[in-house]
Formats: C-alpha cells, structure tokens, sequence
C-alpha cells in the first residue's frame, strides 16, 4: 500500500504519518524512516535531533537519505519493509539544487541538439522512477509532502521552478497512491 500525507507547515502530517504507518505496520516486519532534511547547520542540527526524539520508541530505524532515494530502494528490496519517507519537498529542493543536476546523464534522459537539458523535468523524472523503485521494493510506503502553493507570491524563477516541481511530483504521487491524506490544523481528511 502507498499513502500520500500533504499539509502544510506545522499542519500536523508527521504526526499522522507516524501513526498510520506504525498501525500498518503489525506483522513486525522492518519499519523504516527515510529522513531527507539536509543538514547545512547547527539549526538544521537541532531539528533533526527533536525529530529523532519525536520518533523514539515507535521502531523506526532511520535512514539519512537526502536524495538519490533509487539507492536505498535497492538496499531494502530484500527485507520488505515498511517505509516512511519524510519529506518530498525535501528530496525535491535537494535534487534540484545539486551541483550534479547539470549532468544530465544521470537522468538516462537524450537530449537532441535542437533541445537543450531541462534539468526541471529531470528531477521529475528521476524522483518518478525513484519512488516507483521505492513502492516496489516495500510492504507498505507513507510519503509526507508540504503544500507550498497556497500564498499566492511570485517568486523568483528558480522557486517558482521548485514550487512547480514540488506540484508535479505532488500530482504523481497522488495518482499512484491507494490512499491520499491532506492534513489541516491536526485534522486528517482522506482525499482518495
């Protein structure tokens, strides 16, 4: 089963995540926590720390795992595991942001010579298959996402890119899902 969690900051949707993951997960089986905040510093340092501390004692082993998330779909194939992974707004802002976004290689993606790269639609495309890779290689999977669409601002072009993306992956992520939440002020209200 995939589930989608979306909120916005603050919302509660980790919370729910946790727990709705932690009921699915009652045959034992290995219970995982894929973490993608990046840690740039001691702030970063501190709120992963209170996250560890949330999470304490529900058994989750937590995976740091920032992006390139194909990777450890691979190490889990075997154990069949359930998996949270928190959170896509994460993954998306340090995939995009990479120093190697601008080798498009590592999107298996051809580009002609009338077009240039897109590495927009390159993070898409890998984080698409990713997470495919990632449903497949688990029991279970709780994806938690952020909803950043709703101030209505405009942004200078690379986060509007972002915001975009971080859209696109939401709209996938919600198609492939068997269930959708939105979470709202603590209240969860299943959308799919």
């Amino acid at each position: 089963m995939m589930i989608l969690v979306y909120g916005g900051s603050g919302s509660g949707k980790s919370a729910f995540a946790e727990k709705k993951i932690t009921e699915l997960n009652k045959s034992g089986i290995p219970l995982y926590y894929l973490a993608t905040m990046q840690v740039y510093d001691a702030e970063d340092e501190e709120r992963i720390k209170r996250h560890r501390m949330q999470r304490a004692g529900k058994g989750f082993t937590t995976i740091e795992q920032p992006k390139d998330l194909g990777n450890i779909a691979l190490e889990l194939r075997e154990a069949k595991s359930d998996i949270l992974l928190e959170c896509m707004s994460n993954v998306v802002a340090n995939e995009m942001f990479s120093d190697a976004i601008s080798d498009p290689s590592i999107y298996d993606k051809k580009v002609s010579e009338e077009k240039s790269f897109d590495k927009y639609e390159g993070v898409f495309n890998k984080i698409k298959d990713e997470i495919i890779k990632l449903k497949d290689s688990c029991n279970n999977l709780i994806i938690v996402s952020n909803n950043v669409f709703e101030d209505g601002n405009i942004y200078d072009d690379e986060t509007m890119k972002y915001i975009k993306t971080l859209g696109d992956i939401n709209v996938f992520l919600a198609e492939i899902s068997d269930e959708v939440w939105e979470v709202v002020a603590g209240i969860p209200v299943r959308i799919k």
